[in-house]
C-alpha cells in the first residue's frame, strides 16, 4: 500500500499595509491546522513581489488590488510572464465595480476584513484553478500600466513606461527601446498603441515613438518611405517615417 504525501500549498502575500499582511499570516496559520500550506514570502509592493517570486515561486498569491505605484491588476499581468505563473486570489475592501468584474469573469477574490472560512475555501480550490489569462486582466482596468515587462533568464524585468523611447514590432516580438538598452516583449503593437495613445505616436506600421522623445526630423530614408527620418533625444539612431504617417512631421516639426 502506497501512502500519497500531499505537499503543502505554497502561498505568497502582497499588500502595502503591514496590518493586512499580519492578519493574513494569522489566518493562514489557522488554516494550516486543517490544510497543509507554506507561506514562502511577502511583499509590500509590486517590484519587490516580482523579485521575490522569481527567486521563490509560489502556487498562490494573495494580492491586494489597491496599492500605490503599481496596482494588483498590473502586477498580475507581469507575474503571468514567469515560467510558472501563480494562481492569483485578489483581496479588496468593498468595491462594487471590482466585485462585479471579478464575478463576471469567475476570478476568485476575498473581501476585507477577510474571514477564515472564506480564505480556507479559496485555498482549497486553488490547486484546481489556472492563472488568470492576460487578456482577462487587460479587460479589468482602463488605466494604462505604469510599466512594461520583459522575461529574461527566468526573471521578469520591469520597464518604466516613461523611460521608453520607442516600440518597434519585429516578427512576433516588440522591441522596447530605452536610453540604456533594448528589451524584447511578446505583446501586440496595436494593443500597445491603444493602451498608450496619449503617450506614443505611430510613425510607421511597425513603430510607435514617445511624443516627449521627439527631438526633430531630417531628410533621408529608404525608397518607398516618406523621405523623412525622426531624431530622438539621446539616440544616434534615426527612425524612418512612412508616407502614411507624414502628418507627424507637420504636427511635431514646428
Amino acid at each position: 500500500m502506497n501512502d500519497t504525501v500531499t505537499l503543502p500549498l505554497t502561498v505568497f502575500i502582497v499588500d502595502d499595509e503591514a496590518p493586512a499582511r499580519n492578519r493574513l499570516k494569522e489566518l493562514l496559520a489557522d488554516c494550516d491546522a486543517q490544510f497543509p500550506l507554506q507561506l514562502v514570502g511577502e511583499a509590500a509592493n509590486g517590484r519587490d513581489a516580482l523579485d521575490k517570486l522569481a527567486e521563490t515561486p509560489a502556487e498562490v498569491v494573495l494580492m491586494d488590488i489597491r496599492m500605490p505605484q503599481m496596482d494588483g491588476i498590473e502586477l498580475a499581468r507581469h507575474l503571468n510572464k514567469l515560467d510558472h505563473p501563480p494562481v492569483i486570489i485578489f483581496t479588496t475592501a468593498y468595491d462594487s465595480y471590482a466585485i462585479q468584474a471579478f464575478e463576471q469573469r469567475a476570478i476568485d477574490y476575498l473581501l476585507k476584513p477577510i474571514r477564515l472560512g472564506r480564505l480556507f475555501d479559496a485555498l482549497s480550490r486553488a490547486r484546481d484553478m489556472v492563472p488568470i489569462r492576460t487578456e482577462v486582466l487587460r479587460e479589468l482596468t482602463p488605466e494604462p500600466r505604469s510599466n512594461l515587462s520583459a522575461h529574461e533568464r527566468g526573471k521578469v524585468l520591469l520597464i518604466p513606461i516613461d523611460q521608453v523611447l520607442y516600440l518597434r514590432a519585429e516578427l512576433k516580438y516588440v522591441t522596447v527601446r530605452t536610453l540604456e538598452r533594448e528589451y524584447l516583449i511578446e505583446e501586440s503593437l496595436t494593443a500597445l498603441e491603444k493602451e498608450y495613445s496619449a503617450r506614443f505616436v505611430r510613425i510607421h506600421r511597425n513603430c510607435l515613438v514617445a511624443k516627449k522623445a521627439i527631438a526633430g526630423f531630417e531628410k533621408g530614408g529608404e525608397e518607398g518611405e516618406s523621405g523623412w527620418l525622426m531624431i530622438l533625444e539621446g539616440l544616434d539612431e534615426r527612425l524612418p517615417i512612412s508616407r502614411r504617417q507624414m502628418s507627424v512631421v507637420k504636427e511635431y516639426g514646428k
